[in-house]
């Protein structure tokens, strides 16, 4: 099992390397003339020093070489910068927001989930609706001025943007947190809510186990198996940082990379950076797989659940 996994993980990755590469070729335009009038033979140059003069199979089997190697080569309007070392400035930024954004998504989606559950119907329900529902539909960017207006302009108690303290991480860290604690909510509680009423739980509480060891250890412990299939793929997002939310509040991340290499036509770092973002999501997944398995023996043994009273 785990050989196919990995034969899949490493064939997801060269389709996107692959198709990744081809469109940035396909894409109109040229990174080194933007709105100046370049002279040709500067742009032939230009073209051969960056190997751009060449037939395209030539320069995609060289790429692939290159990133064998582990280099993602350098970028077009960063003279001098490697790929590899804007991932290394950059990243440690987009991580420390996204592991603390999630920090406060999991644990808040989760216990939101589980109230509004518990109290079907009830205003508590009712409020983690609410919340989840704004959660998931007011854009971050949005939400992002938003706290900025509340918390910096009209009380001043925090710094608008910048990156430097624990201060400057609090709101964009709840501004990324905002859409995946919503989603977590109305996951946890809807599956909650089918898993209550299985006939497994009416069996133990009819054996006496009180509601509340019944709701957590058996009724939540299989409601929250979906949450653990979305934090793949939310993990691998929300630790490589929000683009418009690091651009927001002006933080060094990744996120600034990406924009500026995309307004710049920079192919190399936006080559560079997808297969960055595309191995931390495969690799999340491939990870998030074997403990689902491991928390779920059902999967492993194909046998119904037996309620451990």
């Amino acid at each position: 099992m785990l050989v196919k996994k990995t034969l899949i993980l490493l064939l997801s990755l060269w389709c996107i390397i692959t198709l990744t590469f081809f469109l940035m070729h396909v894409i109109p335009g040229d990174p080194f003339i933007g709105e100046q009038n370049v002279p040709k033979e500067v742009l032939q140059a230009l073209h051969a020093h960056y190997g751009l003069d060449q037939p395209i199979h030539i320069q995609y089997f060289k790429y692939i070489q290159n990133l064998l190697h582990g280099n993602l080569g350098y970028s077009i309007i960063y003279h001098g910068r490697s790929i590899n070392q804007c991932i290394q400035e950059g990243f440690p930024i987009s991580a420390a927001l996204g592991i603390q954004a999630l920090l406060i998504a999991v644990p808040l989606g989760i216990l939101m989930g589980t109230l509004a559950a518990l109290h079907k119907n009830k205003w508590q329900d009712t409020s983690t609706m609410i919340l989840s529902t704004l959660g998931t539909s007011v854009p971050s960017f949005v939400l992002s001025s938003f706290l900025q207006f509340i918390f910096c302009i009209q009380f001043h108690l925090l710094p608008v943007a910048r990156w430097g303290s624990f201060e400057h991480t609090i709101l964009p860290s709840i501004a990324l947190a905002a859409l995946p604690s919503a989603f977590i909510a109305r996951l946890v509680r809807s599956n909650l809510i089918e898993v209550l009423e299985q006939d497994y739980i009416r069996t133990a509480l009819a054996k006496g186990i009180p509601w509340f060891r019944v709701a957590f250890k058996h009724g939540l412990k299989n409601a929250i198996l979906p949450v653990i299939g979305y934090l793949g793929p939310l993990t691998s997002n929300i630790i490589t940082g929000s683009f418009l939310i690091e651009r927001i509040f002006a933080i060094p991340g990744l996120g600034q990379w990406m924009i500026h290499s995309i307004y710049g036509r920079d192919y190399p770092m936006i080559m560079g950076l997808t297969i960055f973002f595309s191995t931390l999501l495969i690799l999340s997944m491939f990870i998030v797989d074997f403990v689902y398995i491991w928390i779920d023996p059902r999967l492993r043994k194909q046998k119904k659940p037996v309620l451990d009273a």
